[in-house]
C-alpha cells in the first residue's frame, strides 16, 4: 500500500472550457481561452518555485523530488497546444525526478482532439487519456450541455489508438434525468465496444449553484431518481465484471489483464499518500499540510507575477493551508482506503504508518458497521461490503 509513500503526484489543473457543462461545480471558466498562454507560464512558474523549495528544505539531500504520477485535468486540458503543454512537461522534468514508468495522464472533451493533436500528445510522454465521453444518447448528451456526439467520441478513440496510446479511459454519467435502465444498458454497451482499458462511472448529484440544480428548482427538470441510479450501478458493475473490468474503486473500473490498468494517480489521492496541486483552484497535500489555491485563474496570475518564495510544498498561490494532525490523517486514510473495492484499508500498513493498530482506533465503528452489514472485517484488512458500496456515505458519516 505504501510502495509510493516516498514519491509525489502531480496534478495540474486546466480551468478553461469551451462551455460550462449545466451539472458542473469544479472551477472551470467559458469563454477565457485568450489567458491560456500566460496561464501556461504561470503555472510553470509554480512548478519550478515548488520544486525548488522542496529541494532546498532544511534536511533534505538536494536532489529532484521524485513523483511518479503527473495528470492534467480540468477544465478541458486538451484546449491547450501542445507547444504550451510541452513548457509545462519540460518544467517537470527540470524540477523532479520522474520515474521511469510515470504515469502522464490528460483529460480531453471529444470534439477537442483530432489525430494530429493526440500523435503530439504521446511525442510529449502523455500515456494515459482521459475523454468526458459521459453517454452515448445525443438527448442527454445535450441535457448535459455537452457539446460533442458519440461519434466524435468513437473517432477520438480510433484516433487515440492510432496515435499510440494504449491506456484510455472513458468517463460516463449514469442517473441522468430522463434516462431508463434501456438507454443506460445501450450507453455502456457502445462504451466497451471502443474497447476502453478503464471506466469511470458517476452518478449525476445536483451542485449547489449549477444551472441543473435551478432547472430542477424552478420545476422544469424533475430530481435524479436515487432507487433508479443505484439499479443503474448494480447493472454496471454486473455488466463490467462479465466484461473483464475488476472494480478496484467505488466509482472505477479497471481491465483486468497482466498489466495494471487501475489509475495510479487516483490510487495516490484513495491511499493517503503524497500530492502536489499546480493551477488555480487546485489542491495539495504534503508535508503533514492540506492546501489549496487562489480560484481565480486572473488571481492566480497575479499571484505568480508578483515574486515571493512560500516553503514548501506551498506556492504564492496558496490560499487556504490546513495543518493535519494525526488523528486527522489516521481518520482520511481510513475514509480514502474504504473507497477501495478489494484493497480496502491493510491492517498492517495501518500499523507501520501510525504505530498502533486500526481496530483499536476505530475498532467500535467498525463493529457497528460490521453488524449492519456495511463492512467486512477479514484478518488483514477491512473494506465495504457490496451492500457497502451502495451505501458508502452512511459508512464514512461514522468517521467525520
Amino acid at each position: 500500500m505504501l510502495e509510493c509513500a516516498g514519491m509525489y503526484s502531480l496534478y495540474l489543473h486546466i480551468p478553461f472550457c469551451q462551455v460550462r457543462c449545466a451539472y458542473c461545480d469544479f472551477n472551470t471558466y467559458a469563454g477565457m481561452q485568450d489567458l491560456i498562454p500566460r496561464y501556461i507560464g504561470a503555472l510553470a512558474e509554480e512548478v519550478r518555485q515548488v520544486s525548488a523549495s522542496l529541494r532546498s528544505t532544511p534536511g533534505q539531500a538536494d536532489d529532484p523530488p521524485p513523483a511518479h504520477t503527473v495528470f492534467f485535468g480540468g477544465g478541458t486540458p486538451s484546449l491547450v497546444p501542445l507547444s504550451l503543454l510541452q513548457v509545462v512537461l519540460e518544467t517537470i522534468r527540470a524540477g523532479f525526478a520522474l520515474s521511469s514508468d510515470c504515469e502522464i495522464s490528460l483529460e480531453a472533451n471529444p470534439g477537442t482532439v483530432d489525430g494530429e493533436y493526440l500523435a503530439g500528445l504521446r511525442a510529449l510522454g502523455v500515456n494515459r487519456l482521459s475523454l468526458g465521453v459521459q453517454s452515448a444518447d445525443p438527448r442527454e448528451l445535450a441535457l448535459l450541455d455537452r457539446l460533442h456526439s458519440f461519434e466524435q467520441a468513437a473517432q477520438a478513440v480510433r484516433q487515440a489508438r492510432q496515435a499510440g496510446f494504449e491506456n484510455v479511459n472513458l468517463d460516463l454519467i449514469f442517473g441522468i434525468m430522463y434516462q431508463s435502465i434501456e438507454s443506460w444498458r445501450r450507453t455502456l454497451g457502445a462504451a466497451l465496444s471502443l474497447e476502453p482499458e478503464h471506466l469511470s462511472l458517476y452518478a449525476l448529484t445536483l451542485e449547489s449553484g449549477t444551472p441543473m440544480q435551478a432547472r430542477v428548482l424552478r420545476g422544469e427538470l424533475p430530481s435524479p431518481d436515487g432507487d433508479l441510479a443505484a439499479d443503474m450501478y448494480e447493472h454496471a458493475a454486473q455488466t463490467l465484471g462479465e466484461a473483464g473490468f475488476r472494480h478496484y474503486e467505488i466509482s472505477n473500473w479497471a481491465k483486468d489483464g497482466a498489466e495494471p490498468r487501475a489509475c495510479r494517480h487516483n490510487l495516490q489521492y484513495w491511499r493517503n499518500l503524497p500530492y502536489l496541486g499546480f493551477g488555480a483552484g487546485a489542491h495539495g497535500s504534503a508535508r503533514g499540510w492540506r492546501y489549496a489555491n487562489v480560484l481565480s485563474p486572473r488571481e492566480y496570475l497575479g499571484r505568480l507575477s508578483s515574486g515571493g518564495v512560500q516553503p514548501a510544498p506551498f506556492s504564492p498561490a496558496v490560499a487556504e493551508q490546513t495543518p493535519v494532525d494525526r488523528p486527522t490523517d489516521e481518520r482520511d486514510t481510513l475514509l480514502l482506503g474504504l473507497r477501495l473495492i478489494e484493497e480496502g484499508v491493510e491492517m498492517s500498513a495501518f500499523q507501520r504508518r501510525y504505530g498502533r493498530s486500526l481496530m483499536d482506533v476505530f475498532g467500535s465503528d467498525v463493529r457497528e458497521l460490521q453488524e449492519q452489514g456495511l463492512l467486512d472485517v477479514l484478518p488483514d484488512r477491512i473494506r465495504l461490503t457490496r451492500r457497502g458500496h451502495l451505501l458508502a456515505n452512511q459508512v464514512f458519516v461514522h468517521f467525520v
